[in-house]
């Protein structure tokens, strides 16, 4: 017959290990001050991203209820299908819906400072504009 793993009632020791013994043998690996932390599996490019020009970064409330919208335009040399992609990505990290259209991309909230870091990263100059 089987024998079940239980634990004594009347006080006696109890037969556990720690989950977490094993990363105590394991070496860890500390990051020194001056060297940022990075994943290890993304590409580094030593080569600075293409300019690809300026964008502006629009906060809007008019024809919309009240509610806060943010827009993005200027785009220009770029097409339907990567700006469509942009603003996937966008939608992705806010957390908002959006879209894109009329050569313009418009997401949900007042959401400029990660549309900005989206943009610096695609290789584009968010200019903040307007109110």
């Amino acid at each position: 017959m089987k024998e079940k793993n239980r634990f004594p009632i009347d006080g006696g020791p109890t037969k556990w290990a720690s989950p977490f013994a094993v990363l105590k043998h394991t070496p860890r690996q500390v990051a020194s001050p001056n060297q940022p932390v990075c994943n290890q599996s993304a590409p580094v490019s030593a080569v600075p991203k293409k300019n690809r020009g300026r964008v502006d970064i629009i906060r809007q409330t008019a024809h919309r209820g009240g509610k806060i919208v943010t827009v993005v335009t200027g785009f220009v040399g770029i097409g339907q299908a990567e700006k469509a992609l942009l603003a996937k990505q966008m939608q992705k990290v806010c957390g908002a819906g959006g879209t894109a259209k009329d050569g313009r991309i418009e997401i949900q909230g007042d959401q400029r400072d990660a549309i900005a870091r989206i943009l610096i990263d695609a290789g584009f100059r968010p200019i903040f504009a307007g109110g």
